[in-house]
């Protein structure tokens, strides 16, 4: 398989990730502004899984075309950021139906933290293929939003046991992180 098969499949597969997010969502039973108003839980857990879903793409996509190839390897690393993915939907429903309470907001960060774990290992396979002194190993460095991710989310799910909207917080916390324009890949500093 190419590289470019390989981001392809990506894409499609986050696009149907976020259709299915989307589907979820549905119109209010009143016509006021008011009747939209319980509608406010889904629709935020949807902004958020959709932000985290858009850094996901948009790191995909810029990681990819910083590969030269890929082996067997790097396809199961990328399914299983996939799989780790797919399971935003799920999540994000629950979230968005039952609140902020402290099962839902402990799944959620689940998925996050195995997507940032999953995103983190497939930078490592690729870099592993690549080599250490790859124009792909100097654009990735030393990862430290990757590893701040990782580090951020092991205690915002710890909290989510306790005071789960700080852990919500630190989930928010996370994407502003990501929003943030990523260079490394364009300067080859990580």
């Amino acid at each position: 398989m190419s590289r470019a098969r390989l981001e392809a499949f990506g894409d499609a597969v986050i696009a149907i990730i976020i259709t299915i997010m989307v589907l979820e969502l549905q119109a209010p039973n009143g016509s006021s502004i008011s009747a939209l108003l319980p509608l406010a839980p889904k629709f935020l857990s949807y902004l958020l899984s959709f932000v985290f879903l858009g850094i996901y793409w948009n790191n995909h996509h810029h990681l990819f075309h910083a590969v030269q190839r890929v082996n067997g390897t790097v396809l199961w690393a990328n399914l299983h950021l996939l799989f780790w993915l797919s399971l935003v939907p799920f999540v994000t429903s629950w979230l968005g139906e039952a609140g902020a309470l402290t099962v839902p907001v402990a799944m959620y960060g689940t998925v996050l933290i195995f997507a940032a774990l999953a995103y983190f290992i497939l930078v490592r396979v690729l870099v592993s293929l690549h080599g250490n002194e790859s124009q792909l190993a100097a654009a990735v460095g030393r990862d430290t939003k990757g590893r701040a991710s990782l580090g951020l989310y092991a205690p915002g799910l710890a909290l989510s046991f306790l005071l789960p909207l700080a852990a919500l917080g630190i989930y928010i916390l996370v994407a502003a992180m990501w929003l943030l324009p990523d260079r490394r890949f364009e300067t080859g500093r990580g």
